[in-house]
């Protein structure tokens, strides 16, 4: 039998790197090799090497190219999505001069202030690049280092743009990605050269900027095939930063879903969705996305792991929980991104005699899921829709990320959120988002069409909604408003 053509979908993420392995005819997940990552750091730093990323997907590809049992000649393409905001910095070989500050890494809050500060305010900010400067964009991350850690640097990268470099030698991102930087605008569709002056960054360390995320930009050299075990010659794809190469998994997009919300469980707590309309709103990311469209979006720095911890602390199984009751637990660990409370530290209020551990793992649960909830409204609104309208809150929430597979992270957003949930049966979603963006660069045609045709339909977990606990709702919204400033170090 004939080996099908296959595309290496790359999800390179803060803890790992995932390569799937998808038949680019039918979209079936022939293998995943995974590999981990180290992240280092304290007291708001968090850095990872960005050598441990390239040796991460060599291993990984390694790993799921045995699995598949295919030969190395039938992959055609590949595409990196990676975690969004980090900041490489490289040297006139390509290779790091540091660690690289990732998305989490909270100690830029200052800078963040400063710059919004510098250029008038959100509203000048969203304006041009959609976003307002926050400790996990890029920008604040580069003000820090020049405070803080000055160097020479030949090259500024993101992380998915510096793993693709090394796949193809050339410095190429696409639109998504470099839409968090910071210094590209979602108004002009090009760096900002306003923004490059008030960074004080020369546009000739950055990545040309691909039309889109599925662009060719080039093809696999010898030296990373021969460090990936795969052909010299195949198609490499601008690739994309996770959130964006996600929604081309999901089929939001253009050629698929507009303006239909999707919420990630993972690390992070993220909503978005793809639209035509350029979002503009300060309470939200204004991204551009892989496709040409846009896709505003809004992210918690605590979900799962914060939750884990909570569990971890009360010696609970993160399954053996309860409805929080009077209890509020705000599991902000590592302080938070929205709302924007950067210093912020977890609050717990409402005890009783009666409040048992199960409880606070509830509400750990409550407070953290309430919180990008909040979100969702927001970016319904970013979307040019109106939250309240029945047509609107009937429409289904897509639940993706590693807390789409805990049923108290199911029940909790859904009792939450009141809405229909939409559970994808694909648990890879960036990657083969990443996938798809492989196949079109290799054989042409959209990617959220491809993606879109690889969905087996009725696969998918569908759950209908339920009555909308407003007074859990309310509770855990009361207490965020009146303790952000005071008690949560806003």
């Amino acid at each position: 039998m004939p080996s099908p053509a296959v595309v290496i979908g790359v999800d390179s993420s803060t803890q790992s790197t995932k390569a799937a392995f998808i038949d680019a005819g039918t979209g079936e997940q022939l293998a995943v090799g995974r590999a981990p990552h180290v992240v280092t750091g304290e007291a708001g730093a968090r850095e990872s090497d960005p050598e441990i990323w390239w040796r991460a997907l060599c291993e990984a590809v390694a790993a799921g190219l045995k699995e598949s049992g295919l030969p190395a000649r039938a992959v055609t393409g590949i595409a990196v999505a990676g975690q969004q905001h980090g900041l490489v910095v490289l040297d006139r070989a390509g290779r790091p001069l540091r660690p690289a500050l990732l998305w989490n890494d909270t100690r830029s809050a200052p800078q963040a202030a400063a710059l919004t500060e510098a250029l008038g305010g959100p509203e000048a900010w969203t304006a041009r690049t959609g976003s307002v400067p926050v400790a996990s964009i890029t920008a604040s991350k580069w003000q820090w280092l020049r405070e803080n850690d000055p160097a020479s640097a030949a090259g500024v990268r993101l992380p998915h743009d510096f793993l693709t470099e090394r796949l193809a030698g050339v410095a190429a991102t696409d639109p998504g990605d470099a839409s968090g930087s910071g210094w590209y605008s979602t108004a002009t569709g090009a760096y900002d050269p306003e923004l490059l002056d008030l960074l004080g960054l020369d546009a000739a360390l950055l990545p040309e900027v691909a039309p889109t995320g599925a662009a060719r930009i080039g093809s696999l050299t010898e030296a990373a095939a021969e460090a990936l075990g795969l052909p010299a010659g195949i198609a490499v794809a601008a690739g994309t930063g996770d959130n964006m190469s996600a929604a081309v998994g999901l089929g939001l997009g253009g050629a698929g879903l507009l303006d239909h919300p999707a919420l990630s469980l993972g690390t992070s707590g993220t909503v978005f969705a793809a639209s035509r309309t350029r979002p503009t709103s300060p309470a939200l990311n204004g991204f551009a996305a892989a496709d040409g469209t846009y896709l505003p979006l809004a992210c918690t720095l605590n979900c799962t792991l914060a939750v884990d911890k909570v569990a971890a602390l009360l010696g609970l199984d993160r399954e053996d929980a309860a409805p929080g009751g009077e209890a509020v637990l705000l599991p902000y660990l590592d302080g938070e991104r929205t709302p924007d409370l950067p210093t912020a530290s977890g609050l717990l209020t409402g005890l009783r005699h009666d409040t048992t551990r199960q409880q606070l793992l509830g509400a750990a649960y409550e407070g953290a899921a309430v919180t990008v909830l909040r979100a969702t409204d927001e970016l319904l609104s970013a979307c040019g829709l109106d939250p309240a309208a029945p047509e609107v809150a009937a429409r289904p929430l897509r639940l993706i990320g590693g807390g789409a597979q805990g049923r108290m992270w199911v029940e909790t957003v859904r009792r939450l959120s009141g809405r229909p949930l939409v559970i994808p049966a694909s648990g890879e979603l960036v990657a083969l988002g990443a996938a798809a963006l492989a196949a079109s660069a290799a054989g042409g045609g959209d990617p959220v069409a491809l993606a879109t045709a690889w969905q087996q339909s009725g696969t998918d977990r569908q759950l209908p909604p339920v009555e909308r606990d407003t007074e859990t709702w309310e509770r855990v919204a009361s207490v965020l408003e009146r303790a952000s400033e005071p008690l949560l170090g806003g």
